[in-house]
Formats: structure tokens, C-alpha cells, sequence
């Protein structure tokens, strides 16, 4: 059997992967997706195994713990920023990472200093956020704010390190990007909003606690379990040659 990678020394075999893509590529968003055998194929499929493997790796884990299966609404736009596109992907098409998520994040506590940290005015300044994540450069440069999904009054401190960075770069309500990281391309766009009162803003900081609790955790399993297979390494490992993100 060819395989895509190991969950605890168990092979995944190839054709999970072959049936994902084929739902894909016979579902509503074909259109957009890469030509099959170009290197932006080959990226998706390294991205859907990463998302496969982590749903491996939580229905494992779910059944080690005789868990039950979890329904529960999409996520939002921010908190599917906070988690990153595979864990947001495995959360939202597995009842059993939703499981392992409630389970792992359920003594969740908000930091101290999350509530009372006196440093950077701007951690706990809320901003009206339209965002963008592109696979390609063309369509990130090209990008307005109409092509942006409103995040609502955010922190900018929820948003990945490199978005924020760009963000208190520029003036407000300009665009800010494109910059990249392993996901992807991203623009922004923010402006100042209403900081609303500390009763109001504690359910955000709790779900965001629970978050970065969740990623921290898979990640550590992840490194701990999962083995992958030439040709589909994570698709930001800079080593693999699909990868093209080059310094000048």
C-alpha cells in the first residue's frame, strides 16, 4: 500500500488522499483549484495530508480517551486565523478533532498578563479587520479591500505575527501586504474600532486562550507522532522543491 505518512508507526495509505482531492475536484469549488500535475497541485495535496493526518492523529486520540463524536457550528473568521488552515480544515470536517479540541482545551485559563499586561497599548486595542489569504502573488498584489473578509473588532495581536507587523506599518485603513508565510499570502486592512468594555472582551480572550492551548498541543503531538513521506512534506518546509519562497 503506498502511503502518505505514519500516526504512531500506523500507515495512512495514499488513496484517502486520492479520494479527498476527487471530492474536490468534483465539488463546487473545482473551478479554482491548481491544474493537476503543476507545483501548486502538488502543494495541495501536501496541505490536504497535513489535514488528514491531524484528523489520523485526533481520531486516535479520541479513541485512546473513548471519546464521542463533537457537531458543532463552522468556526469564525477569526478563530480560524488563530488556529491555521490545517487545524481550522481537520476542526471543521472531523467530529473527532472537535472532540479532542474540547477535551484538550477544557482547563483553558487566560493568561495574567493577557488581562492586565501594561505593554503595547495596542494588545488589547480592538481594530475592524478585512483580510485576505492567496495562494498566489499575483492575486495578493492585485488584491482591494472589497476582495477581503471582515474580521469584525479584532486585536491585532490575534492575527498571524507578520499580518500584524504589516498592519502597524501602515497608515490606517490602508492595505497592508502582501506578506507570506507557510499558509499562504496575506493582505489586510484595519482601523481603529470602539474598544469595548473588559466584561465584554473576557469570552474572546477565554476562546482565544483555548486556541492557542489546542495548537500548542497538536503541535507537540504532531512532532511526536506523525512521520511523513517524500514528496509530501509539510508544504512550507523550505527543503521541499515546490516551496519557492526565495530571498533576495
Amino acid at each position: 500500500m503506498t502511503t502518505i505518512g505514519f500516526v504512531g508507526g500506523r500507515a495512512v495509505g495514499r488513496d484517502v488522499l486520492d479520494r479527498r482531492i476527487a471530492a474536490l475536484r468534483e465539488g463546487p469549488t473545482a473551478s479554482s483549484l491548481p491544474r493537476p500535475g503543476s507545483a501548486e497541485d502538488r502543494q495541495l495535496a501536501r496541505w490536504l495530508t497535513q489535514v488528514i493526518l491531524t484528523e489520523t492523529l485526533c481520531e486516535d486520540e479520541a479513541a485512546r480517551l473513548g471519546l464521542t463524536p463533537v457537531d458543532g457550528p463552522p468556526l469564525d473568521p477569526v478563530a480560524a486565523v488563530e488556529l491555521g488552515s490545517v487545524n481550522t480544515a481537520a476542526y471543521q470536517g472531523s467530529p473527532w478533532v472537535r472532540a479532542v479540541y474540547r477535551q484538550v482545551t477544557a482547563t483553558a485559563e487566560v493568561p495574567a498578563s493577557w488581562r492586565s499586561s501594561p505593554v503595547r497599548e495596542d494588545r488589547r486595542a480592538r481594530h475592524q479587520v478585512r483580510y485576505g489569504l492567496f495562494e498566489h502573488p499575483e492575486d495578493a498584489q492585485s488584491a482591494t479591500p472589497a476582495d477581503l473578509e471582515p474580521l469584525g473588532a479584532v486585536t491585532l495581536e490575534s492575527l498571524p505575527a507578520a499580518v500584524a507587523a504589516a498592519i502597524r506599518a501602515r497608515p490606517p485603513g490602508t492595505l497592508a501586504g502582501p506578506v507570506r508565510d507557510a499558509l499562504g499570502w496575506h493582505v489586510a486592512v484595519a482601523e481603529p474600532a470602539d474598544v469595548s468594555p473588559p466584561e465584554s472582551r473576557a469570552p474572546d480572550l477565554l476562546g482565544a486562550a483555548r486556541r492557542r492551548a489546542f495548537t500548542r498541543w497538536i503541535d507537540e503531538r504532531r512532532a511526536a507522532t506523525v512521520r511523513l513521506v517524500p514528496g509530501l512534506e509539510h508544504p512550507g518546509d523550505p527543503r521541499q522543491p515546490d516551496n519557492h519562497h526565495k530571498h533576495g
